[in-house]
């Protein structure tokens, strides 16, 4: 099997896996289908010339994330905590599978599992693709709903959220971000958080 062959496969594969999810978008979409398109269009803007690998671990950022909800673990920062670094692990290891079986190199599958369990973050240039891409994301399509879902939180959580959520972007995402559109509300706080 030629290389590009393994990497439409491993598409088509990780696209089945998100067609399972029971989540739908208003449209009808099976929502981590539509959520992997936002990451891979974010990682090919901040990665001009990214490689087929790096663009199916963009699709991979939520695979199958609908099958651990977070109601799973403990409430809590603690039980957060725990909740996502299980999602890094499942995920890196579903997406080497379907890599793998595919037809994708060993090596190219090990590099997508690195990236999309989070390690070598701010080291690692596919990790951070992949952390950058995530925040513009949320940034992008998702903050509303979180803060209609959060709306107890006080202002001062909101822009202790995103401070931490800033320093983990590169200066590249960070300059995107600050490009962005966001309702009133939403950009008071993010200019509350960065300082501008």
């Amino acid at each position: 099997m030629s290389a590009p062959d393994a990497y439409q496969r491993a598409r088509a594969l990780i696209d089945a896996a998100h067609g399972a999810d029971p989540g739908r978008t208003p449209d009808g979409l099976p929502a981590e289908l539509a959520y992997a398109e936002r990451m891979e269009r974010w990682v090919s803007r901040m990665v001009p010339g990214a490689g087929p690998v790096l663009l199916l671990a963009a699709r991979c950022q939520h695979l199958e994330r609908w099958q651990v909800p977070r109601t799973s673990f403990p409430e809590g920062r603690a039980g957060y905590l725990a909740w996502r670094r299980s999602l890094y692990s499942r995920q890196a290891g579903r997406a080497r599978a379907l890599l793998l079986e595919a037809g994708v190199p060993e090596a190219e599958a090990a590099d997508a599992a690195t990236w999309i369990s989070k390690s070598g973050l701010k080291t690692n240039p596919g990790t951070q693709a992949l952390e950058d891409a995530a925040v513009l994301v949320f940034l992008e399509s998702e903050i509303s709903a979180f803060a209609a879902q959060h709306s107890a939180y006080p202002r001062g959580k909101f822009v202790d959220i995103l401070r931490k959520t800033w320093r983990k972007m590169s200066p590249r995402a960070q300059e995107l971000a600050r490009g962005l559109s966001l309702p009133a509300a939403v950009a008071a706080l993010v200019a509350e958080a960065t300082g501008g």
